[in-house]
């Protein structure tokens, strides 16, 4: 998770400078935006990666549950000569 929000950070203060030099912002000005960019960015993929681990585990146990009704439901195959 630390991960995703580092690069969520990283990728939110790349476009914040971007943006503002092209702009033509003074340097301070390009600090505070690209910081600001940054935390937004955290934040906003944090969030994304919370919600994408949850349904990756739903999809999981859902896939359990099927196999094990699956596997319950299914007779046992016996053989006879």
């Amino acid at each position: 998770m630390k991960l995703i929000m580092v690069l969520g950070g990283l990728i939110g203060f790349s476009i914040g400078i971007g943006f503002s030099m092209a702009q033509g912002s003074s340097w301070p000005s390009v600090i505070w935006r690209a910081a600001f960019a940054a935390l937004l960015a955290g934040l906003l993929f944090r969030w994304w990666g919370r919600l994408w681990l949850k349904c990756l585990r739903n999809a999981h146990i859902e896939r359990q549950d099927l196999l094990k009704k699956t596997a319950s439901s299914t007779p046992p195959n016996s053989a006879t000569k």
